[in-house]
């Protein structure tokens, strides 16, 4: 994997697709189903990789796929619609394309989708999953991106945090679920048994309400992927600045529900979208080239 530096201005073409307030993206918004429109990056089926497809999805002719659409540049709502739009949507019909099967998307708590997967509810989860060992032993993972935590604050007031150490006694922002919910409840941990006050952990059910935290001075610091956290920073236009050190690169994956046969083909469309330069043009929309991989796996966790 490459090393990721998403601090890095993010594309024009991001902004410009993607202009809409933070409150307008939250997943509070109707839910629907929906495939969003990747504009001119598509791709062309492919015979081989659609027959291995299992034949239960291939005559079901979509696969559903769940999405917390809060998170911006990755998921999230397109203002005035219930439409998904985002780097995981377009991603998700090119694969679909290659393999001859429409991806709909979901918009769906977090939290909740690895269950959901695990329940048949869903047939795959894109929402920014990092592909761990403890959620390998739920689902199994394609990895297609990678990206590290970043940590960011209000322009005007200076949180004093360059690493997880500093939130000791900081309010901090994160989204239910996340691996920086984690982090920072496990570095909340280390704070008391060395004598220093607990970190302030405020939790909220989607990025959108973290980000709305911090902005209103709730909060502190907030903790986000790295391309999350620079797209908010970059579109409160001053409001927000990053801050302390990114930490803790690991992939991004498409969840699959173990034992199923989809991991296969999606391994294969991803490949062949990487091979075609789908892929590197569907992250250069989104501002995310410095995340791409070459070699994607299934399970490849690094923790």
């Amino acid at each position: 994997m490459r090393t990721i530096n998403f601090r890095a201005p993010l594309a024009l073409a991001a902004v410009a697709v993607a202009a809409t307030a933070i409150a307008a993206c939250g997943s509070d918004s109707d839910s629907g189903t929906t495939t969003s429109d990747s504009g001119s990056i598509t791709a062309t089926k492919d015979t081989a990789i659609a027959e291995q497809v299992p034949a239960k999805y291939r005559d079901a002719g979509s696969l559903s796929v769940a999405s917390d659409a809060s998170y911006p540049p990755m998921e999230f709502i397109k203002e005035g619609t219930n439409e998904i739009i985002g780097a995981d949507p377009d991603l998700a019909t090119a694969l679909g394309q290659v393999m001859g099967i429409e991806l709909n998307l979901e918009n769906v708590p977090f939290d909740s989708i690895l269950a959901g997967i695990e329940a048949d509810k869903y047939d795959l989860g894109m929402s920014s999953f990092t592909d761990t060992k403890e959620r390998e032993q739920q689902v199994d993972f394609v990895t297609y991106l990678t990206a590290g935590t970043s940590f960011f604050e209000k322009a005007d007031a200076p949180s004093n945090v360059n690493t997880l150490a500093d939130l000791c006694g900081k309010k901090v922002a994160v989204q239910k679920g996340t691996t920086q919910a984690d982090d920072a409840e496990a570095q909340s941990a280390k704070c008391a048994k060395a004598g220093d006050p607990k970190v302030d952990l405020l939790v909220f059910p989607d990025q959108n309400g973290a980000n709305n935290a911090l902005i209103s001075g709730r909060a502190q610091v907030g903790m986000a992927d790295s391309p999350v956290a620079a797209y908010q920073v970059q579109k409160t236009k001053g409001e927000l600045k990053l801050t302390g050190e990114d930490y803790g690169e690991a992939p991004y994956g498409i969840a699959v529900p173990k034992d199923s046969g989809l991991a296969e083909p999606i391994l294969a469309a991803l490949k062949n979208l990487i091979d075609g330069g789908q892929y590197e043009a569907i992250l250069k929309k989104w501002g995310l080239e410095n995340g791409a991989i070459d070699d994607p796996k299934i399970n490849g966790a690094i923790d």
